[in-house]
């Protein structure tokens, strides 16, 4: 089972702290998600986090920090460009996850080379619309054959139902960020 953290340092007292803790915890892979950083900014953050070891990083939405960081690969959101662009400039073993809410977003990522996707809201989860539920999830992991991970509301109770639905993982923030 992969498990994602999404990063929120406005949630935290040390952004790096909570980062060396999940990785001390077995985290796979993590989203340095700090859109209201700068460029420069979100590469000193990546390039950190990077340098701690123990996990893959990935940088939401910004290719340049990614690889100027060194990081293992990018986040995009389901409308960016697509994932097949990217793989004619990136390093053959760069990851691409994309973000999806539909089938047909899934299908997409998959057919543009996203090396996963993140399907979300599973659960009830504050501003992100209604929830798909574990229903949704299992049709959509048995729909393409890239990994997909489940987002929005996961627990530690109900992470096990995600996988057994047939998530490759689980992704999120407050899951891992509270201790």
């Amino acid at each position: 089972m992969i498990r994602y953290y999404i990063t929120d340092r406005k949630q935290v007292p040390s952004l790096l702290d909570t980062v060396a803790r999940v990785i001390r915890d077995g985290i796979d892979w993590i989203q340095v998600r700090e859109k209201d950083l700068s460029a420069r900014e979100q590469y000193e953050l990546t390039k950190a986090i990077v340098r701690l070891g123990g996990a893959k990083v990935l940088v939401n939405g910004r290719l340049d920090v990614a690889l100027a960081a060194g990081a293992h690969g990018i986040h995009l959101p389901s409308a960016a460009v697509a994932p097949a662009e990217l793989r004619r400039i990136v390093p053959e073993d760069f990851l691409i996850g994309v973000s999806c809410h539909t089938l047909e977003d899934l299908r997409r990522a998959e057919a543009e080379a996203a090396s996963f996707a993140v399907f979300s809201p599973v659960f009830e989860s504050p501003g992100k619309g209604a929830p798909v539920g574990l229903g949704k999830l299992a049709e959509a992991a048995h729909a393409v054959q890239i990994p997909v991970l489940a987002l929005g509301g996961i627990t530690r109770a109900n992470a096990p139902a995600c996988v057994a639905a047939g998530a490759a993982g689980i992704a999120g923030i407050s899951l891992f960020q509270r201790v």
